[in-house]
């Protein structure tokens, strides 16, 4: 039987506007990069933070790496969910060092693992200056960096492009098709169906809170694909 780095089965939680996650079956397997499409509003963030324990749901269950809640190890999950956290008044260099220290990353290894990190996000010139000062696409870098720099084992990203340059999209693309070849799942959401295609083995669509199907990462006109999914589904609701 297959471990999953993380496996949903039938979850749900709604809001009074009536979005949010309904029924919804989700795993991701060591290795394996599964994208999650959708359009605005379709409960993409929802999803990710309930799998991460950001919400609770009203129904269903989550397990990561085969543990549930207070048993989770989260040293062995990196995670940027809407927007990234990082102290304003601290240097990058810095912050990261603090993510280090939470992650559970031996002292005498954070020094390296900062280095790395910094150069593989792409914050060299960057990296002594205080992150209030920083653009937004180097503060999305930023985040990123922290979320992978501890060598996870479950990888959850939500709309990591948001807001990054060309250069930064090839950083963050080459740095999970590594973590991935080193065996670690990625969960990652986006509107854009051209870049997940180029890294993901499984797309997920998501609407109104369900997974109506999968598109092809190899077919082609994925844009079509997508919105026939979707508006097969609206129409059937």
């Amino acid at each position: 039987m297959t471990e999953y780095v993380v496996e949903a089965r039938a979850l749900w939680r709604t809001f009074d506007d009536g979005t949010g996650a309904r029924g919804v079956d989700l795993t991701v397997a060591p290795g394996e990069i599964h994208a999650l499409v959708g359009l605005n509003g379709a409960g993409k963030s929802t999803l990710m933070r309930l799998l991460l324990g950001m919400l609770a749901p009203t129904a269903g269950t989550v397990t990561i790496a085969g543990r549930r809640g207070d048993q989770i190890d989260w040293s062995r999950v990196g995670h940027l969910v809407e927007y990234p956290l990082a102290y304003r008044e601290l240097t990058c260099r810095q912050n990261l060092a603090l993510g280090a220290r939470l992650h559970g990353v031996p002292a005498g290894e954070i020094t390296r693992m900062v280095d790395a990190a910094i150069v593989e996000l792409g914050l060299s010139q960057y990296a002594d200056r205080r992150t209030g000062k920083l653009s937004l696409g180097n503060r999305q870098r930023l985040g990123l960096a922290s979320a992978l720099q501890h060598k996870p084992r479950l990888i959850v990203l939500d709309e990591p492009t948001n807001t990054l340059d060309p250069a930064g999209v090839i950083l963050l693309r080459e740095a999970l098709l590594r973590r991935a070849d080193a065996g670690a799942g990625v969960l990652v959401s986006s509107h854009h169906l051209d870049e997940v295609a180029r890294i993901a083995q499984r797309i997920s669509v998501l609407n109104a809170g369900r997974i109506i199907g999968t598109l092809d990462p190899y077919g082609v006109d994925l844009e079509r694909a997508f919105f026939d999914l979707v508006h097969r589904d609206d129409v059937a609701a």
